[in-house]
């Protein structure tokens, strides 16, 4: 019979996506000896202090929390020496030093959104629907000097649907992959870990990190572009582009959910149609249906109640 190693863990992960991995692993009595997250930031209105979705978790269960700014900082690395750790586990964190990811005997391992060597980077959940893919998954990996290179120990996969959000395939990534994080350790555990080389390409999609330029809707393209585009940033950062109602001020709105109605027609990029109930906006191939829209300083509405309040003359568009 195998040997089980005593694994003491330490935990790096900061956003919601983490938590599941952190709560998988505390239910399979796994012993974590430390958690590591970002600092407290100022958010909302009042710019209050708020603790990471992870912080929040380790507090409710009494776990040893570090917050440190510098992960170089000699007090941190005496700090996270002394919590003894064999293993270390990072989800949605930041780039680590060699100094830190060298330090436990068994390594360090990274649970990713997507299949590695495909979409490294800082957004792979939503350049996987943003490209149109039909698959996608998880993968964990021995973590090394670059990003998202090291070896493969694990990977499971996932179909993405036509209509799946960003939102809705985060969810399911986050689910699996705590899974995934649970059979790595598993392995690690009992001594049967083996890992694979990522494979070198020159076919590899990067998942860049998303900023207002390219979150941006461009109406003069296809009807998919687009499509996948807006799903893949609902609900979040969520695309954006400008109305031009007839005023002299442009409006910037967010747009949220769609449908899209594949169609032959000859109108310009961009130009709205609406009923009372409904608007759609003309593109290449088809038309965008919009369900949810957001105006500058107001809520979220769906279309009907928008339309209640909201008059959009004619010739107005998005550009």
């Amino acid at each position: 019979m195998t040997k089980k190693r005593d694994l003491r863990i330490v935990f790096m992960g900061t956003p919601d996506f983490a938590v599941a991995s952190l709560k998988a692993l505390l239910d399979h009595n796994y012993n974590v000896v430390g958690v590591i997250t970002a600092p407290d930031r100022k958010a909302g209105r009042g710019q209050k202090l708020r603790a990471s979705a992870v912080k929040a978790f380790a507090l409710e269960h009494q776990l040893h929390i570090l917050q440190p700014k510098n992960l170089k900082a000699e007090s941190f690395i005496a700090e996270l020496k002394a919590l003894n750790a064999n293993l270390q586990i990072i989800v949605a964190f930041r780039m680590l030093p060699k100094v830190v990811w060298q330090m436990p005997a068994y390594g360090t391992f990274n649970l990713h959104a997507s299949l590695l060597p495909q979409y490294r980077g800082a957004a792979p959940i939503h350049w996987a629907i943003i490209n149109g893919e039909t698959k996608t998954g998880v993968t964990t990996f021995f973590i090394d000097e670059k990003i998202d290179t090291g070896a493969i120990i694990l990977s499971e996969d996932i179909t993405i649907e036509d209509h799946t959000t960003v939102g809705e395939l985060h969810d399911d990534l986050m689910h699996l992959g705590s899974d995934l994080v649970i059979k790595t350790a598993e392995a690690i555990k009992t001594d049967t870990i083996s890992t694979t080389i990522q494979p070198q390409s020159t076919d590899l999609k990067t998942a860049y990190k998303l900023n207002r330029d390219n979150c941006k809707i461009d109406w003069t393209e296809d009807l998919d572009t687009i499509y996948n585009k807006i799903r893949g940033l609902n609900p979040f950062p969520t695309a954006w582009c400008y109305l031009d109602n007839g005023g002299e001020e442009q409006l910037s709105v967010k747009i949220y959910g769609i449908e899209k109605q594949i169609a032959a027609h000859k109108h310009s990029a961009g130009l709205i149609f609406t009923d009372k109930n409904s608007i759609k906006i003309s593109c290449s191939g088809g038309y965008i249906k919009v369900n949810e829209i957001q105006l500058p300083g107001k809520r979220k509405l769906d279309i009907k109640s928008l339309l209640n309040g909201f008059e959009f003359k004619e010739g107005a568009k998005l550009l």
